[in-house]
């Protein structure tokens, strides 16, 4: 009964419009190995299959995916992967979602596939990024994998998290991640901390007046998802 009355409270708190303004996608926990994950390799090969095991080397980064098609299991190194869209499992799925696809047309011309973001499946492409100084491909999940996003924001798993809310163990509302990696107009990623972010506002968004007006004045971290949605769709 206790479960009950907890899970109907958070359905209820996650269905407030409040809520729902944020524009990044929430990382995910854990992948589902009941559905199946697609993913595209460097030659062009495209893979349906269960996700049987994500091996991680340290600090939680993909190393290698296991994949089952047929019953027959193959390794996958992240140097053989482009692309993936993995799905998440039941509750994280139920929590961390949101279905931020509102306008279907603008996906017309889009490398990405909406029906599967929408179906609760997360984007995990392999970038160029910059750790402490040394260029690395890694796989990392897109966080906001909008048609002609010009500033593309991924989530680091070594990212702390701040605030949100939690009902009976389980988080509710939003929280705020203290760093992501962020790459724009294509150019290799690097990571932005929240206490950096003040710095580093204008060589982001200071080619958009209208977000410089928005934004610049008070520039807040609290605020950097809607900042960089409303700076990808600058006119």
């Amino acid at each position: 009964m206790k479960k009950s009355i907890l899970l109907s409270l958070a359905i209820l708190l996650c269905s407030l419009p409040s809520l729902k303004a944020q524009k990044f996608l929430k990382p995910f926990d854990s992948i589902s190995k009941k559905k199946t994950s697609f993913i595209t390799l460097e030659n062009g090969e495209e893979i349906e299959g269960k996700v049987k095991k994500i091996k991680r080397a340290k600090k939680g980064l993909i190393k290698e995916v296991v994949v089952e098609v047929d019953g027959e299991k193959t390794t996958y190194p992240v140097e053989e992967i482009k692309h993936a869209y993995f799905p998440q499992s039941g509750l994280d799925k139920f929590l961390k979602f949101d279905d931020f696809v509102t306008d279907a047309t603008q996906w017309n011309e889009s490398s990405y596939n909406a029906d599967r973001l929408k179906d609760g499946y997360a984007l995990f492409e392999k970038i160029d990024i910059t750790i402490k100084g040394d260029d690395r491909k890694l796989l990392m999940q897109l966080l906001n994998p909008f048609p002609g996003n010009k500033i593309k924001v991924y989530h680091d798993p070594q990212a702390g998290e701040k605030g949100g809310m939690r009902v009976g163990g389980f988080k509710v509302t939003k929280s705020l991640e203290s760093n992501y990696y962020v790459s724009k107009d294509g150019e290799i990623a690097s990571r932005l901390r929240d206490k950096d972010y003040k710095k580093q506002f204008d060589d982001l968004f200071g080619d958009c007046r209208m977000v410089e007006k928005e934004y610049g004045k008070k520039k807040s971290w609290k605020k950097f998802d809607v900042t960089v949605f409303d700076y990808n769709n600058c006119k």
